[in-house]
């Protein structure tokens, strides 16, 4: 097609480095208040019968007080006990956030059948969790493979996400979730958000769709394996540099190649930036040659990119990238996974 086209397929800027240099005088000898060695989190939480290796406090005029030690477990009486005294929030060590993010994982599921939580609360505690687990998967120093430990961590999540999306309202609440502040494993979370929803609306059965999913939410996983000065790169790539990065599917898979990954997990891996014209990267693969939920991929991956900041483009909103999708790569997307997506989206009250 005549003119340039913008830059969409590789969007993903590396996380800046938590690194630090040497901590000035203030800051050595800043202390910490009160309020800020605690973060707070809803007392229903606290599933009954199981137990936890932070402890919980409650705040009142004088400060903070240890209600509940979880090591020792947490019963129905201490939920019975903050309900009928209106108790709306509990406090947990910051030191302890770990072990916290752990035990909302381990019991994810009591949570998320839980009626008393608002479809909503439910919703950001799911997303949270997952985007945690990424981030600490694609936030490592990877070795030659993605550990066993982490793959099951993920398919794990696939599977609670994927059960939770068939509730009414559930993509609604956590599309508006859906976080901007670009980093490959949110991206990624997001991908598999929109083309679980959109693979749904063509009935999948729940085996396939978590097979299809391990593939989106780990698509991008090469990334990790691509220079941080590339990623980041406000300008337009040089052809070595583009060499370089449209190497990330092949280096995803390889970090994949261990583990019990089906076929179609590897080929959205492989594939995600293959085009319908034979223009994408690594094969050159023309649109019947693609599987379809891979195509579907494509189209959440490209639309995620373009309506978040990136170092070389400004985000779009949901209509402008739609547009531009439409109008402007309609003969290297399938247009109709990409109607798929728009109903989706009109679904979700984000278009």
């Amino acid at each position: 097609m005549p003119g340039s086209r913008p830059r969409v397929e590789d969007p993903t800027p590396a996380r800046p480095s938590r690194a630090r240099g040497p901590a000035s005088p203030d800051r050595e000898r800043r202390v910490k208040s009160p309020a800020e060695r605690y973060f707070t989190v809803s007392p229903l939480l606290l599933v009954p019968r199981t137990k936890a290796g932070f402890k919980v406090f409650l705040k009142n005029e004088s400060g903070y007080v240890l209600y509940a030690n979880g090591a020792d477990g947490f019963t129905e009486e201490h939920q019975r006990r903050l309900f009928n005294n209106g108790v709306k929030e509990v406090h947990i060590l910051g030191q302890e956030r770990t072990d916290y993010v752990n035990y909302v994982e381990q019991n994810l599921g009591q949570v998320l059948n839980d009626d008393r939580f608002a479809l909503r609360d439910r919703s950001e505690i799911l997303y949270n969790v997952s985007i945690t687990a990424l981030e600490e998967a694609f936030e490592q120093k990877l070795p030659s493979a993605l550990g066993p430990k982490q793959h099951q961590r993920i398919i794990g999540l696939v599977r609670t996400c994927i059960g939770f999306l068939g509730k009414n309202g559930s993509l609604e609440n956590l599309a508006k979730l859906i976080h901007h502040d670009y980093n490959t494993y949110s991206h990624c979370m997001n991908v598999f958000l929109l083309s679980t929803a959109t693979l749904q609306t063509h009935g999948l059965d729940e085996e396939k769709l978590q097979r299809w999913g391990a593939g989106s939410i780990l698509h991008d996983l090469g990334k990790t394996r691509i220079p941080r000065n590339i990623l980041r790169k406000p300008g337009k790539l040089d052809p070595e540099e583009r060499e370089i990065i449209e190497t990330h599917p092949v280096q995803g898979a390889a970090l994949c190649a261990r583990l019990s990954l089906s076929q179609e997990a590897l080929n959205t891996i492989l594939f995600h930036h293959e085009k319908m014209d034979g223009s994408g990267y690594p094969s050159g693969m023309n649109g019947p040659d693609i599987p379809f939920p891979v195509r579907v991929v494509t189209v959440a991956d490209i639309y995620d990119a373009l309506t978040t900041d990136r170092p070389y483009a400004k985000k779009r909103t949901p209509f402008e990238a739609l547009t531009l999708m439409r109008e402007e790569m309609g003969d290297q997307l399938d247009m109709e996974a990409f109607k798929r997506l728009v109903q989706v989206l009109s679904g979700a009250r984000i278009v």
